[in-house]
């Protein structure tokens, strides 16, 4: 695409270019106003000073996004006060909460996944095939965490103000997510990356308590395979999402998270073994890297370690037959 005149060098999207700035500037939501400025940065010529000015104000608002990763906070302090003050029905609230809070502010999102037709057709295919190997209740427990995990996903690019398409289910190997701008520093990437393993923490946990709730078995399949799944993305290789998280940390910081690693695989129970030591080998070889970032990301490091101890506890949790 043409973006800048050959014969006078002038913007071809000038007047555009005024509207987004100003639409920016103006919107209260960040997420937004990225959206906004991320339009601006993809009609200005590559290495351009007014590229590199926009640049600065994307990397300046993924900073406030990082420093209010949940967003909607005061939503999250009504929660909990309503729930403190319920007296019996409290302590059931206090219980789930985190369910219930997931659900209140997540679920318009994950419900518009689902109205996508190739989103929601091709999940069908995925739960019919693993209805014929497991049944449908086994089945859709892991269509559901899969489709959790991928919208984690969507929904950190969505606060990041980036264009991506709903998730695609493939039939025995998982779903996909397509992204139609590029992701430009470590530090989105790795929050982008680590937010399918969150989520999909989420649906593991609740899937857990129902498990242990109900007195159900399936349920707690579902939460251990879950788990497993989830373990297994946070090997930093290839596009899996460890790698993305890898990609922001600084050389001590990998240390610390082969660390991390390590003790989860000394603590496991043996269901876990095998998925860990393959993270283990995979985080050995990303130390060496020649290239790294030099400033540390300590939300990445953190989010990272912990999701590695809860995905590798729940991969070790007991199934009975």
């Amino acid at each position: 695409m043409l973006l800048v005149c050959p014969a006078c060098g002038t913007l071809v999207h000038a007047e555009e270019l005024k509207e987004l700035a100003t639409r920016a500037e103006a919107a209260e939501d960040p997420a937004q106003a990225l959206t906004l400025w991320r339009e601006a940065h993809g009609l200005l010529p590559v290495g351009s000073r007014q590229q590199e000015v926009i640049a600065s104000k994307i990397d300046a608002l993924v900073r406030v996004v990082d420093r209010h990763p949940l967003g909607g906070g005061k939503k999250h302090t009504s929660w909990g006060k309503v729930a403190a003050g319920a007296g019996v029905v409290a302590l059931f609230l206090a219980k789930f909460k985190f369910v219930l809070l997931f659900l209140a502010t997540k679920g318009k999102l994950l419900f518009l996944g689902l109205t996508k037709a190739g989103t929601f057709f091709s999940m069908f295919l995925s739960f019919g095939l693993y209805w014929s190997i497991w049944g449908w209740k086994f089945a859709a427990g892991l269509v559901l965490s899969i489709y959790v995990h991928e919208m984690g996903h969507v929904a950190m690019l969505m606060r990041l103000g980036v264009k991506a398409g709903m998730p695609m289910f493939i039939p025995g190997l998982g779903a996909v997510i397509r992204l139609r701008e590029n992701l430009p520093t470590a530090r989105e990437d790795a929050r982008v990356g680590l937010a399918g393993p969150i989520w999909g923490l989420g649906a593991a946990v609740t899937a857990y308590l129902l498990g242990i709730g109900l007195q159900a078995p399936v349920f707690l399949a579902i939460a251990k395979i879950g788990a497993w799944i989830n373990l297994f993305n946070l090997a930093p290789v290839w596009q899996l999402d460890g790698s993305r998280a890898f990609r922001s940390l600084t050389r001590q910081q990998r240390w610390i998270a082969f660390g991390s690693i390590i003790a989860a695989l000394l603590l496991a129970q043996s269901e876990a073994y095998g998925m860990l030591i393959i993270v283990a080998l995979f985080a050995a070889v990303r130390l060496f890297e020649k290239a790294m970032p030099a400033e540390p990301d300590h939300r990445a490091l953190i989010e990272y370690v912990v999701l590695v101890a809860a995905h590798s506890t729940l991969a070790s949790i007991p199934v009975p037959r």
